[in-house]
């Protein structure tokens, strides 16, 4: 008998260590009332939607980002919606999406890693001489919450800033994104240190493989019943079918009431600048 318990215990907790790792990777539905709960030194940005076109909860809360002069949702009593891109590398999709912008005189914020400023210089120029913010999204595009070093955190955004300015004659805009959304309370003390403002997002989608992209179909299933007001929106740079639909994307957002406010506009959460 004690055999047999040995046994059944040594195949149980494989499929209890597995049940720990896809619950760290899908948190269940969350309601306000439990967002003080939300443990606030996690290092992977998450949300989770307990309901459709409401403010989606995050792994911390509004209040508490904005001790930091941090984001991931702005004006929530506004049918407004704030666009962002991250950058890595230029494949042929982004001067479709300024030409959608630049169309619905809709501002955005491209969040650029050194690939993209030295391997496309012409394109991110475009971004800031049609008013677009270009935030820090690193040089090198490293796990952040694994630098504890204040010189190596300072490293990683000073190298994109000076070779952004090398690039365009202008100064970076200081705004921060981290990169796969990974971070740490330090973190966001390091870069309020450094005069950045940490943006995260309240709506995302999975754009970034360049050879599995969604449809169409796909896309505006995921960005449309989950718009909301004031939305961060993340897409991707490097995505055809963002590149493809953000013309109607943006359309249809404006058929729902919703307009596109820059990042310049965001105020922290306790209405103190």
């Amino acid at each position: 008998m004690r055999k047999r318990l040995q046994i059944f215990f040594l195949l149980l907790l494989p499929c209890l260590a597995l049940a720990g790792v896809l619950g760290r990777g899908s948190p269940p539905a969350l309601t306000a009332a439990s967002d003080a709960a939300i443990p606030v030194s996690a290092d992977n940005w998450g949300l989770s939607f307990p309901e459709e076109g409401q403010t989606p909860v995050g792994n911390a809360t509004a209040e508490f980002l904005s001790q930091y002069d941090a984001w991931y949702v702005g004006d929530t009593s506004r049918k407004v919606i704030y666009l962002t891109f991250d950058c890595g590398y230029e494949n042929g999709n982004t001067e479709a999406i300024l030409d959608a912008l630049k169309k619905h005189n809709a501002p955005a914020a491209f969040f650029v890693v050194g690939h993209m400023v030295e391997s496309a210089p012409d394109i991110v120029r475009r971004m800031a001489a049609e008013g677009h913010i270009v935030g820090n999204h690193t040089y090198h595009h490293p796990d952040m919450s694994a630098i504890a070093d204040e010189a190596a955190f300072q490293k990683e955004l000073d190298s994109l800033a000076a070779l952004y300015r090398d690039t365009t004659g202008q100064e970076l805009s200081r705004f921060y994104r981290p990169p796969q959304g990974k971070y740490s309370e330090e973190n966001l003390r390091q870069a309020q240190a450094l005069g950045y403002r940490t943006v995260f997002w309240s709506l995302a989608y999975v754009d970034w493989y360049a050879d599995k992209q969604p449809t169409a179909e796909q896309a505006y299933a995921k960005l449309l019943p989950r718009i909301h007001n004031g939305a961060i929106v993340l897409l991707h740079s490097t995505s055809s079918t963002n590149a493809a639909i953000l013309d109607e994307l943006l359309t249809r957002w404006e058929d729902m009431g919703y307009t596109f406010a820059s990042l310049t506009e965001l105020q922290p959460a306790n209405g103190k600048i």
